[in-house]
């Protein structure tokens, strides 16, 4: 699907979004994959601010913990690498390596996450910029300035 940042694909598998990513991909007559598509189109258009379609990728250990933390960032808000080293007891570093492989970019949303003194990275086309388009959208632009 197009979206403001590019083409955007939802992967489902077992009734559950799996993975999502950048570019384009072959669609399907899936009921979970319409309501993922139907969602992240609403998101884009500012009138879904959380996303309910059941999300399950393949993550475990510390990188499917950083996955759910980053699904409890509300809307509009931020962490950072450090905050969620604290949470989760472990290292910064491997904080952003999990955010740097989500496997499910927007719905599980990695671009909340923020370094003490920059922005950190972001895996869409367009880095960076991609990354403050979409907190500029949430309404956490005002974190930037």
């Amino acid at each position: 699907m197009d979206t403001p940042l590019g083409s955007v694909w939802v992967e489902v598998a077992d009734r559950a979004v799996v993975a999502s990513g950048w570019g384009a991909a072959q669609g399907g007559d899936d009921p979970v994959l319409r309501t993922a598509l139907d969602e992240v189109v609403a998101y884009f258009d500012r009138r879904l601010d959380r996303f309910t379609v059941p999300i399950r990728p393949q993550a475990s250990g510390l990188s499917g913990r950083v996955l759910d933390a980053l699904s409890a960032i509300p809307f509009g808000e931020t962490r950072t690498y450090g905050d969620l080293s604290k949470d989760l007891g472990a290292p910064a570093q491997a904080i952003g390596r999990a955010c740097g492989s989500n496997p499910v970019p927007i719905l599980i949303p990695c671009h909340r996450v923020l370094g003490a003194t920059s922005l950190g990275g972001f895996s869409a086309p367009g880095g960076i910029e991609a990354k403050v388009w979409l907190l500029g959208h949430e309404g956490a632009a005002g974190l930037l300035i």
